[in-house]
């Protein structure tokens, strides 16, 4: 599988959320998953999350480490799961170059199942795929200065 990163101008996607604010006060988010139904999903959340729009899309670890040290997102959303560079670990180069970068890892995993490593990859959170809504990014976000990984 080859490595894939994209921004939102290559697909081509209207932004109806440019027009409500200048894009300078929107958080800039980076979805990072290698299966494109759960990014397309995930776009589909972040387009309609008022203050929020998407910066770019990954579909491997090593596509997410080279995207965001070029577009700078503010929020990464991270899948654990994915081919030779997991997220965990493309997480933990993210945050190295970015340490006030916020990500949040997001898998099927329950929260006792998840790697060991996985609380100090320096993610901010854990976000089961089942929880991930329009309304827990936003409690996310906006908890980002009082929250640390929990398990």
């Amino acid at each position: 599988m080859t490595s894939r990163a994209s921004t939102p101008a290559e697909h081509g996607f209207p932004r109806h959320d440019d027009e409500v604010k200048p894009a300078a006060d929107l958080v800039g988010v980076l979805i990072v998953d290698d299966q494109m139904p759960f990014r397309n999903a995930a776009r589909s959340v972040i387009d309609r999350l008022k203050g929020f729009h998407v910066v770019g899309e990954a579909e491997s670890g090593e596509a997410a480490v080279e995207l965001a040290a070029q577009i700078a997102p503010d929020l990464v959303l991270m899948d654990i799961n994915m081919g030779e560079m997991s997220g965990i670990e493309a997480t933990r180069r993210i945050v190295a170059h970015n340490p006030d970068l916020m990500v949040v890892l997001l898998s099927t995993y329950d929260l006792s199942d998840l790697p060991p490593e996985a609380p100090r990859s320096g993610a901010a959170a854990y976000l089961p795929k089942d929880d991930f809504s329009a309304r827990t990014i936003r409690a996310l976000w906006e908890s980002r200065c009082e929250r640390e990984f929990t398990r």
